[in-house]
């Protein structure tokens, strides 16, 4: 399986996704690279280079440390897990899921329970909206999708 896979099994949805994968490895490099090349070429000022450099630590601590995360849609619940969180709702207890498109094309999922109360899934965990969106309907749930809303 690929560091990051959503694949049926049994009747729901099963995804993982790695923190240490090609895309964040090639994406620090080349933002370590400008910088490098602007202290360099450009005689930046060390602290300038210092201050953009450290928003790219949260990204090498997840680099280093290998986070996990991921989502399991069996035929009774709902369970997701990302570090060291993890969570598990009864799907009898949902009474919709909610995809929501926002205007950087993310799509973020949230779990509306009969009570009301929404739950927010951990953007980490989320699989592609299509393949989750799909497993959802197949498990007779009702999806509802937003597009491009500025205040929720």
């Amino acid at each position: 399986m690929s560091p990051e896979a959503a694949e049926p099994f049994e009747i729901g949805l099963r995804f993982r996704r790695s923190a240490r994968n090609r895309g964040t490895v090639i994406t620090l490099g080349v933002i370590w690279g400008v910088l490098l090349a602007a202290l360099l070429m450009l005689d930046a000022a060390w602290w300038i280079i210092a201050f953009l450099g450290a928003f790219t630590l949260p990204a090498l601590w997840d680099l280093a440390r290998d986070t996990q995360s991921g989502l399991d849609l069996s035929q009774t619940d709902l369970s997701w897990f990302t570090g060291r969180r993890s969570a598990d709702i009864a799907l009898e207890d949902i009474d919709h899921m909610r995809l929501d498109t926002r205007l950087d094309f993310s799509v973020r999922a949230t779990a509306v329970l009969k009570t009301g109360r929404k739950i927010r899934l951990p953007f980490e965990c989320t699989p592609p909206h299509q393949a989750f969106e799909d497993a959802l309907t197949a498990q007779g749930m009702q999806v509802r999708r937003t597009h491009f809303q500025l205040r929720q």
